[in-house]
């Protein structure tokens, strides 16, 4: 606490002071000075400062969160834990660092000068990782550049798919620029994040988003139920993006799809679901037929283990010597030479 905090708190007392357990006020009788541990009235100005400045976490904490935004302050406030902890407990733990997860990004509060907090932010696969290790940055701008290409230099369509490229760290950002700093990592997610939480979120459902839609696109509005079901449960589960789906078929119609563990929500369809859904329009468009192929019972599994590699994302992961796997690369290269000539199956046939 420094002497401009005190005059602060002392001149915000005539209004009325409420903070993490500490009131203070003035009227005719006096200053009155409460935190969880003592409690006096009818205060002269000596005295109140004395009690203030045997008290400096109580103070300085006040005069931190009374400069800050509600959105901004209830983030900050998760990112310290503030509804767990108390002041002084709070205040010890955050000279080491308090920290919490916000997708891939490890958000670390410390305590900086008279109660004001640093922040440092860096990617949680760096959990561990040395500072000389790490590129350093400042400006919150710069996340936009990071967060444009995933670690192989392949472009981010998606802010919000669990592929930011790790290696960096933002240190020794003040309340201000952290927030700004996660919100150009991820877009409005601190915002929306806060209206969730105030019960404000404007939930766009499927049917509503479709509907807006026109040209090329507008054929999205003819999938059904079973369809937008599909859809959800193929495009919006924590392996693609980190977002927690709040939106449904319509506001009468919930998906029994997985929402997904995010810690910020989805209110709407997004561009790469909407683009996604007019794909598979036009492929539900297509009428069903029957077709004969000649399979052994391990070359019909092997298709399902080929279909949920690619589906799950683990093709990558599957060893050349796990011949065992049916989504092995040999094993996929040895079906393709046995049963396939020029990409189709020998002897399929079209049922009649």
């Amino acid at each position: 606490m420094n002497d401009s905090q005190l005059r602060a708190l002392r001149e915000a007392a005539a209004d009325g002071v409420a903070c993490d357990g500490l009131s203070a006020s003035r009227d005719d009788a006096g200053y009155t000075f409460v935190t969880p541990e003592v409690s006096h009235d009818g205060l002269n100005e000596d005295e109140f400062d004395a009690l203030a400045t045997e008290n400096p976490w109580f103070v300085s904490n006040w005069h931190f969160w009374r400069a800050t935004s509600e959105t901004n302050e209830a983030f900050l406030r998760w990112v310290e834990h503030a509804s767990e902890l108390g002041v002084r407990e709070r205040y010890e733990t955050l000279v080491d660092g308090l920290t919490r997860e916000w997708g891939q990004l490890l958000v670390t509060a410390t305590l900086g000068t008279d109660g004001e907090r640093s922040y440092e932010l860096r990617h949680t696969a760096d959990a561990a990782t040395a500072v000389a290790e790490l590129d350093s940055y400042h400006d919150p701008r710069e996340a936009r550049e990071i967060s444009t290409l995933d670690d192989d230099g392949d472009y981010r369509p998606l802010k919000t798919a669990p592929t930011l490229r790790a290696g960096w760290r933002f240190a020794d950002l003040d309340a201000r620029d952290l927030v700004r700093t996660v919100e150009f990592f991820y877009p409005a997610t601190v915002a929306n994040w806060y209206r969730e939480r105030t019960g404000e979120l404007d939930v766009s459902h499927f049917r509503e988003t479709a509907e807006r839609q026109t040209g090329i696109y507008g054929v999205i509005d003819d999938l059904d139920v079973d369809s937008v079901e599909n859809l959800a449960e193929a495009c919006c589960v924590d392996s693609q993006c980190l977002k927690r789906r709040e939106w449904d078929e319509d506001e009468e119609t919930p998906l029994d799809a997985p929402r997904g563990d995010g810690e910020f929500p989805c209110r709407e369809p997004c561009s790469l679901v909407v683009a996604a859904a007019r794909q598979f329009a036009v492929l539900e468009g297509e009428e069903t037929r029957t077709y004969e192929l000649e399979l052994t019972p391990s070359e019909r599994s092997q298709l399902g283990d080929l279909v949920d590699a690619v589906a799950d994302g683990r093709v990558d992961e599957i060893r050349e010597a796990d011949v065992g796997d049916g989504a092995n690369r040999y094993r996929a290269r040895y079906l393709r030479a046995k049963r396939l000539a020029d990409g189709e199956f020998e002897g399929l046939r079209e049922k009649r």
